[in-house]
């Protein structure tokens, strides 16, 4: 479904190959929090959502992409959904970030790609959305798109991402498995030293608490002191930030919180809150020079806002405050096991001026999960 450009037909081979042996994290049996996670483990486990990548690897400068998430399958201008945007720190360039504060709701898919490809991410989500069947007499769109910048891998200046990138990773959306790591948005991100990427998790509420489900999506490109399930593996490895007056922790990390629970735009605000502290729990620090935002949204039927209405008032019931903290846990909990999860599957890259940037070394990481007791039977 996604395409990937290359020159070399036998880096295509290693690079696929390297993805489909590469394992998540509670294959090694590390559990991150207390609660179930859906079937997929994903932000798909939410009902009606889907994902769509768009690869750019080409040459030895090229490491880019565009990543689309979609809350549901039906024409998403006429069909808008609650929504919410939360600035961890605001150091990037999220557009449409106005209106949705303004008015709570979010009308086009959700797109992730570089920082000086936010302008194609604009234009092809708009090209896309006034295409689409009902939407010929629109004439104004108000497109969500995040970035990172992966200008360290990535010829970023070549600005190499095209409105049919963007356009073609939003129909390359699809519902169950999500690929991860070195993909879309992700391809030539970092994090926390490491080669960063796409990831994703989710929650699953018991039935007594509403049985809703909390889908986390990121494209992680930041740094801090990486700590996993709680143990100190940045400090163990002797990876971390200011080690010495050089080392920076700048960058920025997209979070994409996606719920079926019956959500007005205040309530997915507080929900996305939640997901810096799972940020935090993975051992970011949301520095000066990151760009860490949370773009949340409902997929709930009930509360879908219609464009085009001649009713005066919203239907759908909202769920009460009381019944939002098993919410917020899943937000924190499905943030950090999806940012774990990019880290795991990313794959070593070489980029732009043969500048290379290794995977983590799970083989290194393991001794220390296990010697702090942060995997399954420790």
């Amino acid at each position: 479904m996604k395409r990937i450009v290359l020159v070399a037909t036998g880096l295509l081979t290693c690079f696929l190959t390297d993805a489909q042996v590469k394992k998540r994290t509670r294959h090694y049996g590390i559990e991150i929090g207390v609660m179930k996670t859906g079937s997929l483990n994903a932000i798909t486990d939410v009902p009606g959502v889907k994902v769509g990548h768009q690869t750019l690897i080409k040459g030895e400068n090229v490491r880019t992409g565009v990543t689309a998430i979609l809350p549901h399958s039906g024409n998403i201008f006429q069909d808008k959904v609650p929504g919410a945007i939360y600035i961890g720190n605001g150091f990037g360039k999220l557009a449409g970030i106005s209106q949705v504060q303004e008015l709570g709701n979010i009308e086009t898919p959700i797109v992730l790609t570089n920082t000086l490809s936010v302008p194609m991410g604009i234009q092809g989500t708009v090209k896309y959305t006034i295409g689409l069947r009902g939407n010929e007499d629109v004439r104004s769109v108000n497109a969500v798109v995040g970035e990172t910048n992966d200008g360290y891998l990535n010829d970023i200046r070549g600005m190499h991402v095209s409105d049919e990138d963007v356009i073609t990773a939003i129909k390359n959306a699809k519902s169950g498995e999500v690929d991860e790591g070195n993909v879309g948005a992700g391809t030539g991100t970092r994090a926390f030293g490491y080669k960063g990427g796409i990831g994703t998790s989710s929650r699953k509420l018991p039935s007594a608490l509403g049985g809703y489900t909390v889908g986390v999506l990121v494209q992680s490109n930041f740094g801090g002191a990486l700590t996993i399930n709680g143990a100190p593996v940045g400090k163990e490895l002797e990876q971390y930030p200011f080690r010495n007056a050089i080392e920076k922790s700048d960058g920025s990390c997209m979070i994409v919180v996606m719920t079926d629970a019956p959500l007005n735009a205040r309530q997915l605000e507080r929900l996305a809150k939640r997901a810096m502290l799972g940020l935090g729990r993975t051992g970011g620090i949301a520095s000066n020079g990151s760009g860490d935002y949370v773009v949340a949204a409902s997929t709930a039927e009930s509360m879908r806002i219609p464009h085009q209405t001649r009713l005066r008032t919203d239907n759908g019931d909202v769920l009460r405050n009381d019944f939002m903290s098993p919410l917020f846990m899943a937000a924190i909990e499905a943030t950090e096991e999806a940012i774990i999860n990019s880290l795991f599957a990313a794959e070593t890259m070489q980029g732009r001026n043969g500048n290379e940037t290794q995977s983590l070394p799970i083989d290194k990481v393991l001794p220390i999960l296990k010697k702090y007791g942060a995997l399954k039977g420790n």
